[in-house]
């Protein structure tokens, strides 16, 4: 399984769907609530040179946001990134 990150903010719908999917499918991830945290969000910025949420880092490499995520999943290239089956 490889290493996942999410930037997300509480109140976010597409951070709610972007978590949901990688539950289903199974995926260990470490979140960074940037809700109250002017820090990581400026890592956030800082990695991903945006500054919308979520942002999703699999294994160091930014792959988007939620829209993406679920593009990825749709083309069938999203088990492969994660090293799932699902």
């Amino acid at each position: 399984m490889k290493s996942v990150e999410i930037y997300t903010k509480n109140h976010c719908p597409y951070c709610w769907r972007a978590k949901e999917l990688l539950r289903i499918k199974g995926v260990d991830f470490q979140e960074y609530d940037i809700t109250n945290d002017l820090s990581r969000a400026k890592e956030m910025i800082e990695r991903s040179g945006r500054e919308t949420v979520p942002e999703i880092f699999i294994d160091g490499k930014l792959i988007g946001g939620c829209v993406e995520l679920f593009e990825l999943d749709e083309q069938g290239l999203l088990n492969n990134l994660l090293s799932c089956s699902s």
